[in-house]
C-alpha cells in the first residue's frame, strides 16, 4: 500500500480518549470554547471541541461540528514561528547569516552586536516587552513610533548568557524581513508561507467566522470581552489569526522534512535544534526539561521530544506541538485569557494518539542508485575501542553514524565533495568527515574532526593520534 494511502479518522476508542482529555481541560479551565486537532503523517485525523462559540459570523456553527475547524482564533506567539521561517529563508538565499549582528542589517538600534540567532532563540538579553502601555491590549503604532521608545536600557542581560523571552526581539526580526524584502512583514508571510501551503484562513486581522475573545471572572461564571487590536510594529510577535484546519497544515509542515516552496528539510531541522536551555517549570511546579531553538520551543514530555510554540493574547490561548519522530502533532485553540494550558493539552493529545495508534513507518525500498565509493565506507568502524555503525541512507550518499553500544556521539552527514561529507546534526554538526584512501584506492580510515575511525580497534596500520602500543592487545598484567 502506498505511504500516502491511509485512514483519515482514528478508532472510536481513541476518539473518545482525545475528546475526554479536551473536555476535562475545557471544564477545569472554564474556557468558553476549546477546539483541538491532531495530525498524523501530515493528515488531520481527529478534531473536536467543547463549549460554545460566539463571534462574528459564527451563528449556527456548533463547537463540535466540522465547520468549527474554519473559525478563526488569535494564535499569539505561534506567529513567531512564521517570522522565524521568513528569516531562515533569507539566510538560505544568502541575504544574511544567523550569526550576523542585527546592526549590520538594522543600523541605529540599541542592540549593537546582538545576533539574529540570539533574537530568534530569546538569548539576546533584550527586554521582554515594549516601553509604555502593554502592547497586547492597546493599538500598536508603526515602526517609527516604536523606535522612539528605544534606549540603551532596553538591553537587560549580556548577549547569549541566558534565556530571556523577548516579544520586542521579534519586532526587530519582523522589521528585518521588511527591510530586506522591501514590503510589509505580513505581505511576505502571505506570499512566502500561507499561499504555498494553502493556508487561506490565516490572516493579519480577523475575518468571519472568528471567535470573540473573553476574560473569565476568577470567582464567578461570567465573562467579559477582551479587545483585539492591531499590534502594529509588534505584529511579528503575535498578530496572526488562524483556524484548526490551517494550523494543522502548519503543524504538518513543522513536523515534516521541508517543502520546496517554503523551506528545505535541512534548514527546518536546524530551526528545531536546541540553542538555549529555558529552565522552565511545568504547571504545579514539577520540573520539565525545555529548550528553545530558532523560533521554536522544544519540550520533553512523556519521553517524547516535541517542537512547536504556545501562544497567548488577551482573550485567546493557543498551542501547537509536534513529535517529529512519530509524525504526530496537535493544535489547540481557546477563546479565554487564562485558565487552560494549551501546550500541555497538545502534548497529552499527541501522547494519546501515539500510544493508542502508532503510525506506520515509511515503506522501505532499495535505492535507485548509490554514489561511487560509498559502499566501501559502510559497516563497523572503531573510534579507539568504541564501535560505531556507518550506514548509507537513501541513494544520495547521505551517511548516518551511530554508536553500536551505549550513549555516544551520533550524527548524519551530507555529501560535500569527493570522499567528503558535512555533519548535519548532533555533536558533529558542521564538522567534516573525510574518507582517507590508500594509493590502491581502498579506504584506510575515516577522519572526523581530528578523530580517526578505523576498521579494527586501534588499528596499528592507521595514523591513530598518539600512536598505538607496539605490543598490541594482551591479557591483563
Amino acid at each position: 500500500m502506498p505511504d500516502n494511502v491511509r485512514l483519515t479518522e482514528v478508532l472510536p476508542a481513541t476518539a473518545h480518549a482525545l475528546l475526554s482529555r479536551l473536555a476535562r481541560e475545557q471544564a477545569n479551565g472554564r474556557a468558553p470554547a476549546l477546539l483541538a486537532g491532531v495530525i498524523q503523517n501530515g493528515v488531520l485525523v481527529w478534531s473536536g471541541g467543547r463549549g460554545r462559540l460566539a463571534g462574528a459570523g459564527v451563528d449556527g456553527i456548533g463547537v463540535e461540528t466540522e465547520a468549527a475547524r474554519d473559525v478563526q482564533f488569535r494564535i499569539g506567539s505561534i506567529t513567531k514561528t512564521f517570522t522565524a521561517v521568513l528569516v531562515a529563508r533569507l539566510r538560505d538565499e544568502g541575504r544574511l547569516d544567523f550569526d550576523d549582528p542585527i546592526e549590520r542589517h538594522l543600523p541605529g538600534t540599541p542592540l549593537g552586536d546582538r545576533t539574529i540567532a540570539q533574537l530568534l532563540s530569546h538569548s539576546s538579553g533584550v527586554q521582554a516587552e515594549t516601553t509604555g502601555p502593554w502592547w497586547e491590549r492597546t493599538p500598536g503604532g508603526p515602526r517609527e513610533e516604536l523606535q522612539k521608545t528605544f534606549g540603551p536600557d532596553m538591553v537587560l542581560h549580556p548577549a547569549g548568557h541566558r534565556f530571556h523571552y523577548s516579544n520586542l526581539g521579534y519586532a526587530f526580526l519582523g522589521e528585518l524581513v521588511h527591510r530586506l524584502r522591501g514590503k510589509p512583514w505580513y505581505d511576505v508571510v502571505r506570499a512566502e508561507i500561507l499561499e504555498p501551503l494553502g493556508m487561506r484562513r490565516t490572516t493579519y486581522l480577523p475575518e468571519a467566522p472568528h471567535a470573540q475573545g473573553y476574560a473569565v471572572h476568577p470567582w464567578a461564571d461570567v465573562v467579559q470581552p477582551e479587545p483585539a487590536h492591531d499590534a502594529g510594529a509588534m505584529a511579528p510577535a503575535g498578530q496572526l489569526w488562524s483556524t484548526i484546519d490551517d494550523l494543522s497544515r502548519w503543524a504538518a509542515f513543522l513536523a515534516g522534512s521541508g517543502d520546496a516552496a517554503v523551506l528545505s528539510g535541512d534548514t527546518l531541522a536546524e530551526l528545531r535544534e536546541p540553542r538555549v536551555d529555558t529552565k522552565e517549570q511545568a504547571p504545579g511546579g514539577a520540573s520539565r526539561h525545555s529548550d528553545h531553538g530558532l523560533g521554536l520551543q522544544i519540550l520533553e514530555s512523556r519521553g517524547r521530544r516535541l517542537v512547536g510554540h504556545g501562544g497567548s493574547m488577551p482573550g485567546f490561548l493557543a498551542g501547537l506541538f509536534v513529535d517529529t519522530q512519530e509524525g504526530v502533532g496537535a493544535v489547540t485553540l481557546a477563546n479565554t485569557t487564562s485558565g487552560v494550558a494549551p501546550g500541555t493539552l497538545a502534548a497529552d493529545l499527541v501522547a494519546i494518539l501515539s500510544d493508542r495508534e502508532p503510525g506506520l513507518p515509511r515503506t522501505w525500498a532499495p535505492a535507485d542508485r548509490l554514489p561511487d565509493g560509498v559502499l566501501d565506507l559502510v559497516g563497523v568502524w572503531y573510534w579507539g575501542p568504541a564501535a560505531f555503525a556507518l550506514r548509507a541512507r537513501g541513494g544520495d550518499g547521505d551517511l548516518d553514524l551511530r554508536p553500536l553500544t551505549g550513549a555516544s556521539r551520533a550524527s548524519r552527514f551530507r555529501p560535500a565533495g569527493a570522499d567528503t561529507w558535512t555533519g548535519l546534526d548532533g555533536y558533529y554538526a558542521g564538522e567534516t568527515l573525510r574518507a582517507v584512501r590508500r594509493p590502491d584506492g581502498t579506504v584506510s580510515h575515516l577522519d572526523l574532526a581530528s578523530f580517526v575511525f578505523t576498521r579494527a580497534p586501534y588499528d596499528p596500520t592507521a595514523p591513530v593520534p598518539g600512536g598505538v602500543d607496539p605490543a598490541g592487545w594482551r591479557p591483563s598484567t
